[in-house]
């Protein structure tokens, strides 16, 4: 991680999104270091839930082991496996055994959903979640994830698209609390032209968020792009001015 991007992104932040929160990353590792924490933070099932402590700056390493949600090892990229009843959890549930979810309308969609979104393989032990003024010169981030309100959102959004001619700069994919903030970004950090995420939809997961949150994800590629934009941007204009004095005020 260069100590200058680090720096640059924490003066810009500070001054076109005044007193917003920071952002927190991800990255995979066999060895992380010492000063992070091992174990689970808290009593909680929801990897989503175990991420408030690095939100308030306390840095976290997960492995299969310690991530207590089946879908958070499956979306974290620890394992393919899941529930034989699944497609049912996530739809109509099964009467007298399994309460069912009701994301999908049908067993059947899910199936199909779940083809067409193949799990990745974790590339090392660990993952480790750090508050972006903790990272290291040691630190790869993956990608860089931001809980925002709806004013932080609309400056991600618009900066994500300030030097791309595609519709789709930024996507919003069904999908669980941890897939949206982790799965997808990372899968999207591999392609040639990687796009941002818009996620925290999943209603089983906001219980851990502040209610007028969503998740935005960034593979660290196309962020760095976002950061050399900022100076240039519509964040010089007065009319993000008016939007910057309204997050000041309201954080």
């Amino acid at each position: 991680m260069e100590m200058q991007l680090k720096n640059k992104f924490l003066e810009l932040w500070n001054r076109y999104f005044p007193g917003a929160e920071l952002p927190i990353v991800f990255y995979y590792s066999d060895n992380p270091q010492e000063s992070i924490k091992f174990e689970p933070p808290s009593g909680n099932t929801c990897v989503i839930c175990d991420l408030s402590v690095v939100r308030e700056g306390i840095s976290i390493a997960l492995e299969k082991s310690t991530i207590r949600c089946g879908g958070g090892r499956r979306y974290l990229g620890f394992t393919c496996a899941m529930g034989p009843n699944f497609p049912y959890f996530l739809s109509c549930g099964i009467p007298d055994e399994l309460e069912g979810e009701r994301y999908k309308q049908s067993p059947q969609m899910v199936e199909q959903w779940l083809k067409e979104n193949e799990p990745f393989e974790a590339p090392a032990k660990y993952i480790v979640f750090k508050r972006w003024d903790h990272l290291d010169e040691q630190d790869e981030p993956v990608a860089v994830i931001f809980f925002a309100s709806a004013d932080v959102l609309s400056g991600l959004f618009t900066l994500a698209a300030y030097d791309e001619t595609d519709l789709d700069a930024t996507i919003a994919p069904f999908g669980s609390g941890c897939a949206s903030i982790v799965a997808y970004p990372y899968k999207e950090s591999l392609r040639e032209r990687p796009r941002a995420v818009i996620g925290l939809f999943d209603v089983s997961a906001r219980p851990c968020i502040p209610h007028d949150a969503v998740s935005f994800s960034v593979p660290m590629g196309k962020f760095t792009r976002m950061v050399e934009n900022m100076q240039e941007s519509f964040l010089i204009t007065s009319s993000w001015e008016k939007i910057r004095t309204r997050i000041e005020s309201t954080s």
